[in-house]
Formats: C-alpha cells, structure tokens, sequence
C-alpha cells in the first residue's frame, strides 16, 4: 500500500509541475554545455598542466597503482550523499531556492567540462574515456540530480508562497513526508553509483586506456 501511495505521489507531482521539471532540465543540461565551453577558453599552458596530472592518473590506473575500490566507493558515497542532502536542506529553507539553482548548474559544468576536456585533448579516445568514467555511475546520479533538485524547488516555492503572499494553504507535511522519502531513495541510489564507480569503471577505464597501445 504505501509503496503505491509514494508512486502514485510521485507521479502527480510531476503531472502539476512539469513546467519546473523541464526548467531544471534545462538549466541543468545548459550547466553541461557551459563546462564544455569553458574547455576551449583554458590557455593552452592550463591545458597542459591539467593534461599532465590526468596522464599521471592514468598511468596509475593502468599499474593498478590507485586507491582502493574501497576507498572510492566510500569517498564517491560521502561526496554525492553530501550534496544531495545539502540540496534537500536547501528545500526545506526559504532563502534555499536560488543556491539550489545554483548547485545544480555547477553539477552541470563539473560534468560538462570533464567530457569537453577529455575529448578536447584526446579526441575519440577521450570521449570513450568519458564513457567508461562518466557515464555509467551518472546514469543513476543525474537523473537523481534533477529530480530532488527539482522537488527542493517545489517545496521552495510552496514555502514561500505560503509565508510572503499568503496563498497555498495546503498541508505541508504530506508533501514533506514524500520529500524526506525521496531523499532515502536518491541515497539509494548514490550507494548504487558509488559501486559502479569503485568497482566497475575503473576496470573499464583501464581497458580502454590499454587499448590506446
């Protein structure tokens, strides 16, 4: 039963607001352009210096001379988890909607410039990079990404309708209710990608950059 309730929740939710939904899509998806813009206004002396310590990694990766798969997936779990819950507090603030905005468009730029800088220096073998190393954890995380930061900004806007203008008058805590659900669910989902990036693209990783001899 209560899974029921949460999906039909949930599928309600993004029927009254899909209008946000498609705005943090693209606010976040202009984050990733930007970052891969920002690739061709490095000098050519950042570009080198960046490529030299990334040369360094892959080195290290293909002597098998990187941090444990351990370490990484703890690492990768605390990074995002922290993220994610620092977007959920942000929901539940008033003054949180703009800097909500504002971390989802720089998740986009990190994203955007790591895929631009590697196929910019490496080209094809850059972008198979990217693929192997980006790709498949953020399979899981971007979506994730958009939804809780889109949710952040409904409860924002609810929040502030209700305190500075005296209008939706709604029970909150329903809403707050499927909110914290949501956020356990996404930390699910951050163990799930923290596995696939400790465990499984660093494997990947290492034959595609094999593959290059």
């Amino acid at each position: 039963m209560k899974k029921s309730y949460y999906r039909r929740a949930v599928f309600i939710t993004l029927k009254d607001y899909r209008s946000i939904f498609i705005f943090v899509t693209v606010l976040f998806m202009m984050g990733i352009i930007f970052g891969a813009v920002i690739v061709n206004s490095l000098s050519l002396i950042q570009k080198e210096d960046l490529f030299y310590y990334l040369s360094q990694f892959f080195g290290e990766l293909k002597q098998g001379r990187v941090s444990a798969s351990g370490e990484m997936f703890f690492y990768s779990v605390k990074e995002n988890a922290k993220y994610f819950i620092l977007m959920w507090i942000l929901g539940i603030s008033i003054i949180g909607l703009p800097i909500i905005l504002i971390l989802l468009f720089i998740k986009g730029i990190v994203i955007g410039f790591t895929v631009g800088f590697l196929v910019n220096q490496a080209g094809w073998h850059g972008f198979l990079l990217a693929a192997v190393s980006v790709l498949p954890q953020n399979i899981i995380l971007v979506p994730l990404t958009i939804l809780l930061a889109s949710c952040a900004v409904i409860i924002c806007i609810k929040m502030i309708r209700r305190q500075f203008f005296k209008t939706g008058r709604e029970p909150l805590k329903p809403l707050f209710m499927q909110y914290t659900f949501f956020l356990i669910a996404t930390i699910g989902g951050v163990i799930v990608a923290g596995l696939i990036e400790a465990f499984l693209s660093p494997g990947f990783m290492k034959l595609v950059i094999d593959g290059f001899n």
